[in-house]
């Protein structure tokens, strides 16, 4: 069975997306406890990437449903897993990107939500937080997505997020969604 085609970010209102969200059924992988069965030869670069064996994963379909099983393990390893088996899989800084940004409201009532590179929608807010962190590059974004699963939020977007920042007149920079505020500075 195909995946569904992921949905457009721009012909949607951000109550369409809240719909869409609430609809939206994943695997229950946080109830499943497999042996580890070993390594998936599986790599995600930190530009979103999917690597098996060396090679990208081709398939847009492929990646994406392999992101419906992703896991973040307690010792914050990555895995994919199904009821009878989970293998390992290297992550080099997040498991998804954040790669576009749809904006309604202004101030406290933002709502902001972000598209991934799998097509999946999240809205900031109190279940998926933003942060960041600063390292010799500058300021590195992350959104939270679930369960420990986050996605770096690509250079266009946070540049789209700091215009909002600086476009508000709280004290400190930074952006709201779904009533939380999110400052831009490094925690």
């Amino acid at each position: 069975m195909p995946m569904p085609p992921p949905p457009d970010l721009a012909s949607l209102s951000l109550s369409q997306i809240a719909t869409l969200l609430a609809e939206r059924r994943l695997p229950p992988v946080e109830q499943w406890n497999p042996a580890h069965c070993g390594d998936g030869e599986m790599r995600i670069a930190r530009d979103g990437t999917w690597y098996h064996q060396g090679s990208p994963i081709a398939r847009p379909d492929m990646v994406r449903l392999f992101a419906t099983i992703l896991r973040r393990e307690p010792d914050g390893s990555h895995v994919l897993v199904t009821p009878v088996e989970k293998l390992t899989v290297a992550v080099e800084d997040a498991p998804f990107v954040a790669v576009a940004l749809k904006a309604e409201g202004e101030g406290r009532d933002s709502r902001l939500a972000f598209q991934l590179n799998t097509g999946e929608l999240v809205v900031a807010g109190a279940a998926h937080g933003l942060r960041f962190v600063e390292d010799g590059d500058g300021p590195r974004p992350y959104l939270h997505v679930r369960a420990g699963l986050e996605a770096l939020v690509a250079r266009p977007v946070y540049y789209e997020l700091a215009e909002r920042a600086l476009a508000g007149d709280d004290a400190e920079p930074g952006v709201w969604s779904d009533g939380c505020f999110f400052p831009l500075t490094p925690a």
